[in-house]
């Protein structure tokens, strides 16, 4: 039912077009990365991707997510919720990536996944190797190592280039407005961070999850092979496949907002925390100041007050984020 993400061949990784890495919607980037040379160690073998990498490892432990069996590579929840149905473990990479190499062959591994390991730390000087050129922007630049798996529907704040270096990985997107139609859990008890779908891709129970059908009209899903890469914009929810017994992708996040703005999710949080559990009137007019102020502002909103004296109501400083940062804490303190 899903649509095919719609796709760029032939985009220089030297000169990406900034309407690639503005855009709204999904789009996939064939052979973006082709020319790396750890998408050529990969195309030769897992072995020589594997030796690849630890050309550039120091020592550093990692966090290695480590699921039985019988879970069939899927990260989740465990049975009543109050735990997950796996375990995490620091250890070197080098032990870990022995183990995925190991454990390739065998026709029940269990799932081994390095989630959002900063290359700069764990793996110095592998970003001068494998360039990415993003001009102006500063992304943070991650490795995610593991064997087949399956990572839930979630959503990201920043945008996000994802570029498949090893293996095979099947992407399934929808957009934003999808939420209702996700069962999205529990925003303060995730598996990674970020709340998740509680619906399995692999066998989805349409009893249980009736409006997930709906979010499968809107699906658009693409498979990425060594040296593509996927551009995600921010707050598209994305399920995430890893096809082979060894797989790698590296991806660069970044915000198109200033760096001293607070992340949107933790507005949330405190709006759940401040404002949901209201008497209805209240609410309602909390939803108009919201309004007001934040998602419809206008002349009405402050133009009867002096330029000079609007403070927070003006156009977002450095200066004035640090000031209302700081009235913030104060005020949770109390």
């Amino acid at each position: 039912m899903a649509e095919p993400i719609a796709e760029l061949a032939g985009v220089d990784r030297h000169a990406l077009p900034d309407e690639v890495l503005r855009s709204t919607r999904p789009l996939v980037l064939r052979g973006l990365v082709r020319d790396w040379p750890m998408v050529a160690a990969a195309t030769r073998s897992d072995a020589e991707a594997i030796a690849y990498v630890l050309r550039f490892y120091r020592g550093a432990t990692v966090g290695a997510m480590v699921a039985p069996p019988e879970q069939g590579g899927r990260y989740f929840y465990n049975d009543d919720f109050s735990g997950f149905n796996f375990r995490i473990a620091r250890e070197r990479l080098d032990v870990v990536l022995d183990a995925l190499l190991r454990n390739a062959g065998g026709p029940a591994p269990p799932a081994i996944y390095v989630g959002s390991t900063t290359l700069d730390s764990a793996l110095p000087g592998f970003r001068d190797d494998n360039p990415m050129d993003l001009g102006a922007r500063h992304p943070l630049a991650s490795i995610w190592i593991g064997n087949r798996s399956r990572v839930a529907a979630h959503q990201d704040v920043p945008d996000n280039l994802a570029c498949v270096v090893a293996g095979r990985r099947r992407f399934t997107l929808f957009p934003p407005d999808q939420l209702a139609n996700l069962y999205i859990g529990p925003l303060d008890f995730t598996p990674a961070g970020q709340s998740i779908s509680l619906v399995d891709f692999a066998k989805p129970d349409f009893a249980r999850f009736p409006r997930f059908a709906d979010a499968l009209q809107q699906a658009q899903v693409a498979e990425l092979a060594p040296g593509d890469a996927i551009f995600i914009p921010s707050l598209w929810w994305h399920h995430i496949e890893s096809l082979a017994p060894f797989n790698a992708l590296v991806n660069y996040w970044w915000r198109q907002s200033a760096a001293y703005m607070e992340s949107p999710i933790s507005a949330l949080m405190l709006a759940i925390l401040a404002i949901r559990d209201l008497p209805d009137a209240q609410r309602a007019a909390w939803r108009d100041m919201f309004s007001h102020y934040v998602f419809e502002p206008g002349e009405a909103t402050a133009g009867h007050i002096p330029a000079e004296a609007r403070r927070s109501l003006a156009p977002l400083t450095d200066a004035t984020a640090r000031d209302l940062r700081a009235q913030l804490l104060k005020r949770l303190e109390r």
